[in-house]
């Protein structure tokens, strides 16, 4: 729950045992119809499916730098970790994970940009919290077993739904129609007392209708201390199918309790020396003994609902119209020492104004709306327009449960709102004309936004954004492409900018400029980008109350960079994955109020932007039936505050980690046996992914104001491992 206003996340999952014991006999009752369901219409039109996302994505031709990633390719590795963790090999993309092992909170960051600036869509429909513009997957337990391909784009890219993208958007597409019945029954185990358990299956496509469902338990105790996660997940949709018409209903969503972990450590000895320590939820009794509340949890359920309707008109028109509906509702709990009763609307106590107590701070939403394109294509021309309108209502509201004297009767010491109306209407046009694909993308968004807090006067803001895009893709000849690229990009401040005093609207303005080389055995992409903000929102390298980062408008500041993704087979059964980013991202004549004087620092490294990201994958695979790859990644050095300090550096680390994976074939009832293993971090190396930086004026030691500064870092796993067998029937 990190902030108060991206909050929560699950309430508790089920046992294990309350699992399988409603599982098995849904197994029994469905088997028998995923097994003999007979197939029908197996020529069901693929572009009629895929008009749910061609909206949103990039194609070959545009002059986009992205990357797809299929089902297939994360499979050997969806054992348990969320999806940033599956996309940390991709270039310019940083992950990191609260609890250390990729299970519960987990983060990325691409070419510098956070979660809260990368655009996320599911079916094209936006996933970004409306008003922290956060992206919580952990909200989504096991999602990537019901997912069909990925696209992350990296920069403005094209116009989409949501949160402006200021570093990239990833959009996930949902399992496509299965023609042929299928079931599956995955288990997978691993360190610090992970286990997954997965059941997936599908009726096959009779008499035009297809139903798919998932149903997900994911538990960790974490590798940092008491960094619990206990995940219920689960998908469910039904398609109607003609040759010309495509109607899917899906509904899916997830509860989770996870232990508090996103405090990290301070201290230098324990950050040597008990790498695990988490100070979440600590306190100290009456004999002053150090203790720790076993209360100090995240909750949130999510209950995610879409309509899509997708209709062929002829070989040129298609649409598609999406409604959707979706509702959260939790709380984290948290144990405060020493804390003033006026401060909670509460009675003193015998004369006490302060006390201990426990807290719980809510988010209750809702978020709904309506999403539509329709798209034009022939050989040379492909035309889309489409839009969307959204609205989200939240309810922002705290209790406190107890104190060391009494125990309070309906106590909520603040009740607070958000509401956001967000609309947007955009034409895409590629044309190819001779060798020359030409790319034009118009988009004009509005935001309504009005909302009320403890800590700022009451918003009714209303932003009006026009973002264009343009490039185009020059054809050389069969293996060599060039493009160039122009987008521009405006962002709508979050709640907790408001709270911080930051609440300009950001603007950027993106260069992209590429060579594309594909023949059969090797694919480059060679890519330089310039990216220039105004009024960047960049993170602070502080913490707010709840543990989420704070961010402030730093005026002019820019990235630029080369980034180099390949694929190589080196032979039939070896390949290459290499990838490469190198940038320079800086904050423009930085002012810092240092020692009671503010100096101008000049040009400083943007918080959080490593200058070198490197990645790769070695990959063996033989037949079809067996696969081993080496994973690296290599994250250079970062500064987690802006002004360069020493304090705030975090170190460059180099990480290695073994997949594989052995598919046994078996018979007709029985199509096979999947094993899979990962082997994560094979070195030990011990490094920190994540951290924080802080400065406070220290006006009591002396005559003159000294600044002093403090650092804490996010201890990440040493060599662990997990491993899993998936059923296939």
């Amino acid at each position: 729950m990190k902030t108060l206003f991206k909050l929560s996340k699950k309430q508790k999952a089920k046992s294990v045992n309350t699992f399988f014991g409603k599982l098995l006999p849904t197994v029994c009752f469905l088997l028998p119809i995923t097994l003999f369901s007979q197939e029908t219409q197996k020529d069901t039109v693929k572009s009629i499916e895929e008009v749910l996302i061609t909206s949103v994505r990039a194609k070959d031709k545009n002059p986009i730098p992205f990357t797809n990633v299929k089902k297939e390719a994360i499979a050997p590795r969806n054992l348990g970790q969320d999806i940033p963790i599956l996309l940390n090999y991709l270039p310019s993309v940083v992950t990191t994970t609260d609890a250390g092992a990729g299970i519960g909170y987990t983060y990325m960051r691409v070419r510098g940009s956070d979660g809260s600036r990368i655009n996320v869509t599911l079916n094209g429909i936006p996933f970004n919290d409306s008003e922290s513009h956060g992206t919580f997957f952990v909200n989504l337990p096991d999602f990537a077993s019901s997912l069909e391909s990925m696209q992350l784009q990296r920069g403005v890219g094209t116009s989409t739904s949501g949160a402006g993208a200021f570093g990239a958007s990833l959009n996930l597409q949902t399992k496509l129609l299965q023609p042929k019945a299928y079931a599956e029954i995955s288990n997978s185990i691993g360190s610090f007392g992970t286990r997954k358990h997965t059941l997936n299956f599908g009726t096959g496509l009779h008499n035009h209708l297809e139903m798919n469902a998932r149903i997900s338990n994911i538990a960790s105790k974490g590798y940092i201390d008491r960094a619990s996660s206990n995940l219920f997940g689960y998908f469910f949709n039904v398609n109607y199918s003609t040759e010309k018409t495509l109607i899917k209903a899906i509904a899916f969503g997830g509860k989770e309790k996870t232990y508090q972990a996103w405090y990290g450590i301070e201290d230098e000895e324990k950050l040597k020396n008990d790498r695990t320590f988490n100070p979440a939820g600590m306190y100290f009794d009456t004999n002053g003994n150090m203790q720790f509340y076993d209360n100090e949890t995240d909750n949130y359920w999510q209950n995610h609902f879409q309509l899509h309707w997708n209709q062929k008109y002829n070989s040129n028109w298609q649409s598609n119209i999406a409604l959707h509906y979706t509702l959260g509702k939790g709380y984290f709990e948290q144990y405060k020492e020493d804390q003033d009763f006026i401060d909670y609307n509460l009675p003193n106590f015998n004369g006490n104004t302060t006390t201990d107590l426990v807290r719980k701070r809510w988010l209750d939403n809702a978020f709904f709306g309506i999403t539509f394109a329709a798209t034009y294509k022939n050989k040379s021309t492909d035309f889309i327009v489409g839009g969307a309108a959204n609205r989200y209502q939240g309810k922002h509201f705290g209790e406190v449960i107890w104190t060391q004297y009494y125990i309070p009767i309906s106590n909520r010491y603040y009740n607070n709102f958000g509401n956001k109306d967000d609309v947007n209407f955009y034409s895409k046009l590629a044309q190819q004309i001779g060798k020359v694909n030409v790319f034009v993308d118009l988009q004009y968004r509005m935001v309504f936004y009005q909302a009320n807090s403890t800590k700022f006067n009451d918003v009714n803001d209303v932003f009006r954004f026009f973002n264009p895009k343009a490039g185009a893709t020059y054809q050389l000849n069969t293996n060599h492409a060039l493009y160039a690229y122009f987008g521009m990009a405006n962002k709508e401040p979050r709640r907790d900018d408001y709270e911080n005093g930051s609440a300009k609207p950001e603007h950027l303005q993106d260069y992209e400029l590429g060579w594309k080389y594909a023949q059969k055995r090797i694919k480059i992409n060679l890519n330089g980008f310039y990216m220039k903000y105004k009024n960047q929102l960049v993170m602070t390298g502080a913490l707010n109350d709840v543990g989420s980062p704070i961010f402030t408008n730093s005026g002019k500041s820019y990235r630029i960079g080369i980034e180099l993704e390949s694929v190589v087979q080196l032979s039939k059964t070896l390949s290459t994955m290499p990838n490469i980013t190198l940038s320079q991202n800086k904050n423009q004549d930085f002012y810092f109020q240092r020692n009671g004087v503010l100096e101008n620092l000049g040009n400083t490294t943007i918080a959080f932007s490593p200058s070198i990201i490197i990645g790769n994958a070695f990959t063996y695979k033989r037949a079809q039936n067996m696969q081993f790859s080496l994973l690296s990644k290599y994250v250079g050095k970062q500064y987690m505050g802006n002004i360069d300090a020493k304090k705030s550096i975090l170190s460059a680390y180099f990480i290695n980690d073994i997949n594989a994976s052995y598919e046994l074939k078996i018979n007709k009832n029985i199509k096979s046996i999947v094993f899979s293993g990962l082997l994560n971090n094979i070195f030990n190396v011990k490094y920190e992914s994540n951290g924080y930086f802080y400065t406070y004026d220290d006006t009591w030691s002396g005559p003159t104001t000294q600044t002093i500064e403090g650092a804490g870092f996010y201890p990440q796993a040493g060599i662990n491992f997990l491993i899993g067998m998936n059923i296939k029937f």
